[in-house]
């Protein structure tokens, strides 16, 4: 077994140690307990009995529970908006110096790794990783809300007009309002959720590869903390990236529940509400654990391909359909808006937009922070080979020109659809719905529509399953092939939360405990920025 003291020389040729490490007096050694489960007894025990609790007080005090969350969620955003906001900025500077850094040219993996992915294989798997059921969530609604608040109109969630120069600009010009409304979203789905994920990812893929830690958040710590990383203060960092990761997932998927209801009303009379939600969680969730039966390669793998094809087969009929050229001139053209507004969108201090700053950003960061352990670790394991330079422009650049894109696609056609055809059905319509009534005036939209229930459900279904192969991997220490009715019970209890926040005060639950636990994971975010630089200065450059 490989000595903890010698994993940060730069030999450039480290054997990762083994699974069944013991190492320290108190360690994380992985364990078999009853039923089969091959679990690392504290991580493991305190997460998930926390997460049992969780669930059985929220549904047993519902009406309770309902305005503290709405309290929670309001407290956090207005007063942590600018703390959310900064953090973003730092993981964007930190991405952009180790691009330009000679710590740039470390390979992951050391000196002599090559790839395990050809480039066409390798952005192929970063571009899945950046679609989800966010982006057939807020695709539409995010860019209209921003529209009608550029434009002086309703107010969606992100809030009234406020006298913040860009809006007072914009006001009554709609084609600076679109722009400003694309640079909006943009700014939340390019390069700083992004460099959220790389961060970590990058983290996650060298003290593994170059290593030899475990695939486990605690080992990116390894240059801080030294030994005590294998102790309590290891296991508080991985709990809580437990915490984050399914809070992150409940989010997704009770934003994808509503959606996949909305949807199924529009076009079947399906009632809508939380009793409709929480039967397609059920259901949802039961695919879900006939995928993690089937195994990584028969089930994840192949729902993935299936909905990587649909949702290119979408966006295409939506560009060719919709308003082609504009879809086409506006990739630019929003992103010339998004590089010109970005000061001014993350600028932390002396916000005048705080509707949009504590509604949406301060959110949203705290959402793509606890979704980092779940991508990260996605991107890290199919990285190996790649040289921190070459990740990070990589990560950076080809999902978030993919978001850039699918944006550009929806949002721009519904902008299009008001401005130009006098379509005002889409505005008025809910947020979970906007996607539909976008869909509806164009052709086939029947089976377009339907389409895009596919897309969420199958996006429910691959995040439940691979979010809880995840959580299962940092519960088990690092290993990550632990038996099945582990991951039976993350994926359970994922569904159940989902199904508890739906019922304790639906959207606003569920955003604020993604918030809530968001914040103490940005805390170990931004410590673990010295540490992936701490790591990276023992590497060998060539």
């Amino acid at each position: 077994m490989s000595d903890p003291k010698n994993l940060m020389k730069p030999d450039g040729d480290v054997t990762p140690i083994d699974t069944d490490y013991q190492i320290g007096q108190d360690n994380i050694a992985l364990k078999i307990g009853p039923f089969g489960l091959d679990i690392h007894n504290r991580v493991f025990l305190i997460s998930g009995l926390s997460i049992v609790a969780f669930v059985v007080l929220t549904m047993a005090f519902q009406s309770q529970v309902e305005p503290m969350f709405g309290t929670l969620r309001g407290w956090l955003t207005s007063n942590l908006d600018w703390f959310f906001i900064s953090a973003g900025n730092i993981f964007v500077l930190v991405c952009l110096f180790l691009i330009v850094s000679p710590m740039g040219k470390v390979r992951l993996g050391g000196t002599e790794a090559t790839p395990d992915f050809s480039y066409l294989g390798w952005f192929s798997m970063l571009f899945a990783a950046g679609m989800g059921i966010g982006l057939m969530f807020y695709g539409v609604s995010e860019p209209l809300s921003h529209f009608n608040s550029s434009m002086g109109g309703i107010s969606g969630e992100a809030g009234a007009r406020t006298d913040w120069a860009p809006l007072s600009a914009a006001a009554g010009d709609p084609l600076a309002a679109e722009r400003l409304a694309m640079a909006a979203t943009i700014y939340h789905w390019a390069l700083h959720p992004w460099a959220i994920y790389a961060v970590l990812a990058l983290g996650l893929a060298l003290f593994s590869f170059n290593k030899g830690l475990p695939l486990t958040v605690r080992s990116v710590f390894y240059p801080l903390l030294g030994e005590r990383v294998w102790g309590w203060p290891g296991h508080i960092i991985d709990i809580l990236a437990v915490f984050a990761t399914l809070f992150g997932l409940a989010t997704s998927l009770g934003l994808g529940a509503s959606q996949a209801s909305a949807g199924l009303n529009y076009l079947f009379g399906v009632p809508t509400g939380p009793t409709t939600e929480i039967l397609l969680v059920i259901g949802i969730t039961a695919i879900a654990l006939v995928s993690v039966l089937a195994g990584l390669e028969a089930g994840v793998k192949r729902l993935s391909e299936i909905n990587m094809t649909l949702a290119a087969l979408l966006l295409l009929f939506v560009i060719i359909v919709g308003p082609t050229v504009a879809i086409l001139t506006g990739f630019a053209a929003n992103l010339a808006a998004y590089f010109q507004y970005l000061p001014a969108l993350a600028n932390p201090i002396g916000r005048e937009d705080a509707n949009f700053a504590q509604g949406w950003t301060a959110f949203y960061w705290a959402w793509w922070i606890s979704w980092s352990p779940f991508v990260g670790m996605f991107i890290a394991r199919v990285s190996r080979g790649r040289t921190v330079r070459e990740f990070m422009i990589s990560v950076l650049l080809i999902p978030s020109a993919a978001c850039v894109l699918w944006m550009t696609a929806f949002g721009g056609t519904a902008i299009s659809q008001v401005v130009n055809d006098g379509y005002d059905a889409v505005v008025g319509a809910e947020l979970p719905l906007q996607l539909f009534t976008m869909l509806d005036v164009m052709p086939l939209a029947q089976i377009t529509s339907f389409i895009a229930i596919v897309l969420v459900v199958i996006f429910f279904v691959t995040s439940s399953d691979s979010g809880s192969l995840v959580i299962d991997t940092i519960a088990a220490g690092g290993k990550v092939d632990a038996p099945t009715p582990q991951r039976v019970f993350w994926v359970t209890f994922e569904g159940l939360v989902a199904i508890a926040l739906i019922l304790g005060g639906g959207l606003v639950a569920l955003q604020a405990m993604a918030v809530s636990t968001g914040f103490p994971f940005t805390i170990i975010l931004l410590v673990a920025c010295v540490s992936v630089l701490k790591g990276l200065a023992t590497e060998p450059r060539k």
